[in-house]
């Protein structure tokens, strides 16, 4: 190797002592012929921009485009300027924005149309002619399911459903940010709602879109999770926006600890067509803000309709129970007064007969007797007025025991099927939720499968037809190259030809005969 560079070295001082040294402006002008040269074409080119700025007065884009490894660690390989001048970049923006959802911005992963361009004083650069949206569509989807698989493999995306909700949930802590439109519908729509229900709100200050969203709803999980006997709920709420300000909630730092809190997790975060990956890991995802407090609302008037369902039915049951006791009794006094008749009745006609049998005992006798029957009257009639008391009061006593045990037995029932109730929704919701998710992703998987399949496909074919073009030798010619021949073979190298041979070169359109007179040795500093 060191024999290589002092041969070289030597050659060099050779060249130099001979010929004159060019300038750097000379020099540049040369690689940027070589370049133009070499590479006429325009190509399409995958990188990630690392930063994105526009000129306010000239109206171009400047990018920085680099590539990396693949992996945690993403070491940098490679880094280029990259140039959307003014009259293509309006357009191609407003495209890409329109079919996205997100303009140019660092992060972003891009295939792009450019032509190599190298200027003497600027140097190397890129003019970017055309983007490719779906590239960028597609490396989306692929990083927010790779977070998917992560929580799924972790064990985290279904954890926060197991967090119950409870029948009233009233003491609520609110993460959002206080200045924004979509909290204070939130606080005006439960403060004003028709039923007239109380809630308490706690608001943990956050930034909900930007960089520092992340960090700043993660501290705020934080601090409720320090004070979690207080709350029964956790709300997420954010305003409107960009379909860009939800990328932060697609970060999987920020889904992970949704999944890991100890409160049941609410979101009201995007739009009617958007969901999020925290979405996915929250116990009741909803669409917006308002939705939310729709659906708080709505669970304490259905818990205060059931209750009420229950009241009718337990009147209703005393009311039953009361009317067949209240038959009951009336049924035991007709019985008890017919057989007192039957007995008085009775007594009277033995009363009789023994009159008329003893008609013909002196008066004394029967004075005597009349005394006894009047005695024995008064006793029978105390008798059975003592016997109806008792039965009244022993009815009584029955009626308040039986009612007593039907209402236990109504509370314990009611209790029973409560639960048993509450147990069937909880495992049904659970099941039908698990059953949409697993439809939703299998359908994701394959519309962004087949999706990425036809755009790899796709890009392939273009690629072929490009280095197919790129090797057409009439494209050659009509750029004004020709093609030149000695004794019917390509004339490749000045070793081919020799002073008096014929040569043909082939232009466009004919093709012109002469004769070689001399042949000269490139001079790299001519």
């Amino acid at each position: 190797m060191g024999t290589y560079f002092q041969s070289f070295r030597e050659e060099i001082s050779l060249t130099v002592s001979t010929n004159r040294p060019l300038t750097l402006y000379e020099f540049n002008r040369r690689l940027r012929e070589e370049i133009e040269n070499a590479l006429p074409h325009r190509y399409w080119i995958i990188a990630e921009i690392s930063e994105a700025r526009v000129h306010h007065q000239s109206g171009h884009c400047y990018l920085t485009l680099t590539d990396k490894e693949p992996g945690a660690k993403s070491t940098l390989t490679a880094q280029a300027r990259g140039t959307i001048w003014k009259r293509q970049y309006t357009e191609i923006a407003q495209y890409f924005e329109a079919q996205t959802g997100h303009p140019l911005r660092a992060g972003l992963k891009i295939l792009f149309n450019a032509s190599p361009r190298f200027h003497e004083l600027y140097g190397f650069s890129l003019d970017i002619h055309d983007i490719d949206p779906t590239y960028t569509l597609g490396d989306l989807a692929r990083q927010r399911q790779e977070t998917i698989t992560r929580l799924e493999t972790e064990g985290l995306l279904n954890l926060n459903q197991k967090q119950t909700l409870p029948l009233v949930p009233q003491r609520l802590a609110v993460i959002s940010s206080p200045t924004a439109a979509g909290y204070q519908d939130f606080v005006a729509q439960l403060a004003h709602n028709p039923f007239g229900y109380a809630f308490a709100l706690t608001l943990f200050e956050a930034s909900v879109q930007g960089a520092e969203a992340v960090s700043s709803i993660k501290a705020a999980l934080s601090r409720v999770t320090l004070q979690r006997q207080a709350f029964d709920a956790v709300i997420i709420i954010r305003g409107g926006g960009s379909q860009t300000d939800l990328l932060c909630f697609d970060h999987y730092d920020l889904a992970s600890a949704v999944a890991q809190m100890p409160l049941p997790v609410l979101t009201g975060i995007g739009h009617e067509r958007d969901e999020s990956v925290t979405d996915l890991v929250a116990h009741t995802p909803l669409k917006t803000p308002t939705a939310v407090a729709a659906f708080l609302v709505d669970r304490l008037n259905e818990f205060e309709s059931n209750m009420e369902a229950v009241f009718l039915e337990i009147k209703d049951a005393a009311t039953t129970l009361a009317m067949a006791q209240e038959r009951r009794i009336a049924l035991l006094a007709a019985q008890v007064q017919q057989r007192t008749n039957h007995f008085l009745l009775t007594r009277q006609h033995q009363l009789e007969c023994q009159t008329r049998t003893l008609s013909d005992k002196p008066q004394k006798y029967l004075t005597q007797e009349q005394r006894h029957v009047m005695c024995e009257e008064l006793r029978l009639t105390h008798a059975v007025q003592q016997v109806l008391r008792a039965k009244e009061s022993r009815q009584q006593q029955f009626s308040q025991h039986l009612e007593s045990s039907s209402l236990k037995k109504m509370e314990t029932g009611q209790r029973k099927v409560t639960h048993v109730e509450h147990c069937l929704q909880m495992v049904a919701k659970q099941r039908i939720q698990k059953a949409q998710l697993l439809f939703q992703k299998n359908q994701q998987r394959l519309l962004y499968g087949s999706k990425d399949h036809l755009q790899i496909k796709a890009h392939q074919l273009q690629l072929v037809e490009m280095d197919v073009r790129s090797h057409d030798p009439e494209i050659m010619l009509m750029r004004g190259y020709t093609l030149t021949y000695v004794n019917g073979k390509l004339l490749r190298s000045l070793d081919q030809v020799k002073p008096g041979d014929q040569l043909k070169t082939r232009l466009l359109a004919g093709s012109v005969h002469s004769k070689v007179t001399k042949t000269e040795q490139p001079d790299l500093f001519e």
